[in-house]
């Protein structure tokens, strides 16, 4: 099973991931960043899937216990994910270590496929987690992309399907729960 792009036409596969870079560029800046908030799943515990950090170690968020998470499931051939990683990578940086932000790409390429990605971005605060074999989305039966807040003892606040400004107010009210 495989996430699909949370957009209005029909979900794309992993076969879009052979769409280069430069034609995404186009479609980045086109795609509105509105996800809806879904708080059903709050205070349910994290799950105990494994993925890879950016040192190549495989963990869970159980790992990041003690902090809140502001966990991201994206891939590069998904245009509203690709979108929302410029926000994504200032909040990172405006977080300064407060929450834990974790961009896990869902692309079947990995490394290869992620790190080209985020050399041609620039990013200076995102660091590019890998989850080559879906465990994450499949576990939560989402599309991408989802971004899930998680307080410090790993329990579920809310979840954000589709793309988010995440340097707009209403994102940082959201993500200022996790620090209450």
């Amino acid at each position: 099973m495989a996430a699909g792009c949370d957009r209005q036409s029909s979900a794309p596969g992993q076969a879009s991931a052979n769409r280069s870079d430069d034609s995404m560029a186009n479609d980045d800046a086109s795609q509105p960043l509105h996800g809806s908030v879904d708080r059903s799943h709050a205070g349910e515990a994290a799950p105990d899937a494994r993925f890879t950090d950016p040192s190549g170690k495989s963990v869970t968020l159980a790992a990041f216990r003690g902090t809140p998470v502001l966990l991201n499931l994206w891939a590069t051939w998904c245009p509203p994910c690709v979108a929302e990683m410029p926000t994504l990578d200032t909040l990172a940086g405006d977080l300064d270590g407060k929450v834990a932000l974790l961009a896990v790409s869902q692309d079947l390429g990995g490394k290869e496929q992620v790190a080209p990605f985020f050399a041609k971005h620039k990013f200076a605060n995102l660091q590019p987690y890998l989850d080559q074999q879906l465990a994450l989305s499949t576990r939560y039966g989402v599309n991408l992309p989802t971004t899930i807040l998680y307080d410090a003892n790993g329990k579920e606040i809310w979840r954000v399907t589709g793309g988010m400004d995440w340097t707009s107010e209403k994102a940082r009210t959201l993500i200022a729960e996790a620090t209450r």
